[in-house]
């Protein structure tokens, strides 16, 4: 079974004590790919360490996280987040996109950011992992003036309704799974059977979101065992069936050749 977990920011904090023991617990689960997105330019030397020492394990991304967005600040970081783009090779943009969550701060900048960074994906021809959150209708405006056959890759941490997850993958975005579809007050596991399993890939967002029954502890790569049971229930079809097609929808969007 290959299982990539496709959203885990493994270069924090929070594994500075055991990531190894983190990593060689996840490969014991059958996971043995981690993607890392960043969320500003401060975190990208963290990330480089982590794919250097785990070649073809560990796998960079590169973005301006919107919750980053600091309009003081907003040209140099934007700046030096292409500068790193354009000097070393990674496999995403991400992760990019608008948080209204908390309030309706630097609304314009957000904007501002979240198309630059898409304009940069399509030269490069790379997929973007989008953060999506109380913002849904801002980001499909967005979408629908960038889309193009170029446009490709994966709404982060989905938690919509049935409606915006037609709506994602008519973009040409993959939905990421994570723990919120274990979670008792989630909605998406009422209709994610709906959805083709060619549209769904795997993430824990972790050191947040686990998955229930470990809601409120650190969240691990591991984990994403529990995600993909949960999948097997709602489309009562194995989990080694369900990780193979997610397998495939990972390879075709990340490392197929343009």
């Amino acid at each position: 079974m290959k299982i990539t977990d496709t959203h885990t920011h493994l270069y924090m904090k929070e594994f500075d004590q055991d990531i190894n023991f983190v990593i060689k617990k996840a490969f014991h689960k059958g996971i043995n790919r981690f993607f890392l997105p960043s969320i500003d330019s401060s975190t990208i030397p963290n990330i480089l360490k982590l794919e250097k020492k785990y070649p073809n394990i560990c796998f960079p991304m590169i973005g301006l996280h919107p919750n980053k967005v600091d309009p003081s600040s907003l040209e140099k970081e934007l700046q030096n987040i292409k500068t790193w783009l354009y000097k070393h090779s990674f496999i995403s943009i991400g992760e990019i996109g608008m948080d209204l969550y908390l309030e309706n701060k630097f609304v314009s900048e957000q904007k501002y950011a979240f198309q630059t960074q898409i304009q940069w994906a399509k030269q490069k021809k790379l997929p973007i992992i989008i953060h999506c959150r109380k913002a849904f209708d801002q980001v499909f405006h967005i979408l629908s003036e960038e889309n193009n056959s170029s446009l490709k890759g994966i709404f982060h941490c989905f938690s919509g309704t049935l409606e915006q997850a037609k709506k994602i993958i008519d973009f040409g975005i993959k939905l990421g799974i994570g723990g919120i579809i274990t979670f008792k007050n989630n909605h998406v596991d009422q209709f994610l059977h709906k959805i083709c399993l060619n549209h769904i890939v795997l993430e824990t967002d972790s050191p947040y979101l686990s998955p229930h029954p470990f809601r409120g502890k650190r969240n691990e790569p591991k984990n994403l065992r529990i995600i993909l049971k949960k999948l097997s229930h709602i489309y009562s079809t194995s989990e080694e069936e369900i990780s193979d097609i997610i397998h495939m929808n990972v390879e075709e969007l990340f490392f197929k050749k343009q």
